[in-house]
């Protein structure tokens, strides 16, 4: 049965997930492969762009196909607790030193159909967004795009609807407002950047790298949605971490006397 280039890309994939091609290793060159598998070479160049959309390898003029160097990945800790420091609220210890990169940018604009519904409001309904660009304040490179979206009656006309808006950010205003104490509860999902998104956070241009997305809804006590923060960040250098506790349906094995803790 002939090769497929799925299978090409498998031995090609293992191989590097092994260590028997390092990041910056070049690959044969793809008659070389031609060769080793005894396939075409339309099959062989198909193997290849498949690893190149996982992010595995790149192109490198004059040099070949080179298995990518990636980023150690760092940890963002969601320990369920908000923090304050004397610049503000911040939910990770991780991203506690980054600062804006640059002022916000404000506009009026509608609500993205996706989270329309997570904040209660109708699709087309007007919001405030406020954008931002966190990043190294050393280096200046940019770590994470942070977007809060405002419904539009209760932040027009307030400096919630200013570039700065002063100690404590928007939390201590809308405290302020009368929707102390805030809540907030958030979801985790990824999705593949766009390309103003890839550009702002410096992702390869030739490697599809995806973005973590951790959606955090801000709300009052009565349970309508004030604020609304969708921040992405590159899923290639970031990863989500929590610990985990015993629940009591999870008793040591010597506590339930079956001395069986397996299922």
């Amino acid at each position: 049965m002939p090769v497929s280039y799925r299978d090409i890309a498998a031995d090609l994939r293992q191989q590097i997930s092994e260590g028997r091609y390092m990041p910056g290793d070049k690959l044969p060159m793809l008659t070389e492969l031609q060769a080793q598998y005894g396939a075409g070479y339309q099959t062989v160049r198909s193997a290849i762009s498949l690893l190149e959309q996982e992010g595995l390898v790149v192109a490198v003029r004059r040099r070949g196909t080179i298995v990518r160097e990636r980023p150690e990945k760092r940890r963002i800790t969601r320990s369920r607790q908000v923090f304050r420091d004397k610049i503000g609220y911040y939910f990770d210890p991780t991203a506690q030193p980054w600062v804006a990169l640059e002022p916000p940018t404000l506009r009026w604009g509608v609500v993205p159909v996706d989270l329309a519904t997570l904040m209660g409001l109708a699709t087309g309904s007007e919001v405030l967004v406020r954008d931002r660009v966190m990043g190294d304040p050393e280096t200046r490179k940019p770590k994470q795009l942070a977007t809060s979206y405002l419904p539009a009656d209760l932040a027009r006309g307030t400096r919630l609807a200013e570039v700065d808006t002063g100690p404590g950010g928007i939390y201590d205003r809308l405290e302020e407002m009368g929707h102390r104490p805030l809540r907030w509860s958030e979801g985790v999902s990824a999705r593949m950047p766009s390309p103003e998104e890839a550009e702002a956070l410096d992702l390869p241009a030739d490697v599809g790298v995806p973005l973590l997305r951790v959606v955090r809804i801000t709300t009052s006590p009565n349970g309508d949605v004030v604020e609304l923060n969708d921040t992405r960040m590159s899923a290639e250098e970031f990863e989500i971490g929590y610990s985990i506790r015993r629940h009591a349906s999870a008793r040591l094995a010597d506590e339930d006397g079956d001395g069986d803790d397996d299922h």
